[in-house]
């Protein structure tokens, strides 16, 4: 730790609310086999960040239609069910960040995150409106690890890099925010960040 922290900032799938796509397709495509096919050639990963870097999804899903026509109503349920995948909130995280806003400390999120479903997912999740602020992948059009979204975060909301702690589950999103000069810790569970945080000096 090379200064204080005057800056928390919390990513949000995973870290505060659940995220796994393949939990309405348990219904939509029963045999394991067939949806593992589905999620691996037709709505894949790297399918859905363009989504989180921007792309509007009337255009990603015809983009899928046009190569798999058959597959055309699993691939337009994935936005129709897409509140499915973000249950549940992870009660924990969200009391720590809470207890800290609460404390008075300055909080943000960075997430990597469809403009659209961001706004559903504020509804559906009213402490995601209690941070000071969110910077949204799919709105300014730029996506973790990529440094410039660290930089807009810190432009946009007055941070100090090297005063700010972000915390976010995927190592290379961690990765990019020290490249930032941000300090930064990966989130693996409720008693790993509790740990973090009281090493920063935070009481929660």
């Amino acid at each position: 730790m090379t200064a204080p922290i005057d800056h928390i900032v919390f990513d949000i799938g995973k870290v505060l609310i659940h995220w796994d796509p393949t939990i309405p397709y348990q219904r939509i495509i029963p045999d394991a086999d067939e949806r593992r096919w589905f999620f691996e050639n037709v709505c894949t990963h790297d399918w859905n960040m363009e989504q989180d870097r921007g792309r509007e999804w009337p255009e990603a899903e015809a983009e899928l239609i046009e190569k798999f026509p058959d597959h055309a109503d699993n691939i337009r349920a994935f936005r129709q069910n897409w509140h499915e995948m973000v249950v549940p909130a992870y009660l924990d995280s969200v009391a720590v960040m809470e207890s800290l806003i609460e404390q008075g400390r300055d909080v943000t999120m960075l997430t990597n995150f469809a403009a659209d479903t961001f706004r559903h997912a504020r509804e559906m999740y009213p402490f995601l409106n209690k941070p000071r602020g969110v910077t949204v992948s799919g709105e300014v059009r730029l996506i973790k690890p990529d440094i410039e979204i660290y930089q807009r975060h810190t432009q946009e909301f007055g941070l100090d890099p090297a005063k700010t702690l972000f915390i976010d589950d995927t190592a290379i999103n961690v990765e990019g925010a020290k490249k930032a000069g941000w300090q930064a810790v990966q989130f693996t569970g409720i008693d790993t960040l509790r740990a973090d945080l009281q090493r920063y000096g935070f009481s929660v």
